[in-house]
């Protein structure tokens, strides 16, 4: 049994989704409507991965695995980066404008940008896997596309010469950071037979 720790509708659909048919059972942290969630204290998207993974594995005694993301803008001197998911806020129409009234205010209308994520798994008390993924596009000049969540509309990728919000899950989860991450994950219960080697 396997604690995915996300409370994020979004991010649980894609993990499900990428994680799906492996030999054991994936439990989410609606089985325990108890547990607070854990004050996310470090500066890096690594260090907040670990930190929710191993107090989520104490917290319920399962082996539990946590990611930490965010979107990491160049010319706003990497914001929002960890704190992207409550950078003015919850609702993302509001965070979209913000982005695009600072990118104004330092004279451009896009930047580079990219999605990072950090993935920890802890068993028994300590971390027995990680893995990072990140996907590299630019801000677009204005939201496009219902798919996805959180900051996909405005992040355009060049190969596929759209947002994420315009892809389906399949193909975003091919190329998207979290994708990229927990395949990695599969790839090390894959090879562990299922088994989370705490």
């Amino acid at each position: 049994m396997l604690l995915v720790a996300t409370t994020n509708p979004g991010k649980l659909r894609e993990i499900e989704g990428i994680l799906h048919g492996l030999p054991i059972a994936l439990v989410t942290l609606r089985d325990f409507p108890g547990v607070a969630e854990p004050e996310e204290t470090g500066a890096t998207f690594a260090e907040n991965a670990r930190l929710k993974a191993l107090y989520y594995a104490a917290a319920t005694r399962l082996p539990s695995v946590a990611d930490d993301s965010g979107l990491e803008i160049d010319a706003l001197d990497g914001a929002p980066g960890v704190h992207s998911a409550r950078w003015h806020g919850t609702d993302y129409a509001w965070k979209f404008q913000k982005i695009h009234e600072r990118l104004r205010a330092r004279g451009v209308s896009t930047s580079p940008a990219r999605f990072v994520c950090h993935v920890a798994l802890a068993d028994g008390g300590r971390i027995v896997h990680e893995a990072s993924g990140v996907v590299e596009g630019r801000i677009s000049d204005e939201p496009r596309g219902t798919n996805g969540f959180g900051y996909d509309p405005i992040f355009f990728y060049p190969p596929f010469g759209c947002t994420l919000a315009e892809l389906d899950s399949e193909r975003k989860s091919q190329v998207s950071h979290r994708g990229k991450a927990f395949a990695a994950l599969r790839q090390y219960l894959e090879a562990n037979g299922g088994r989370i080697a705490g």
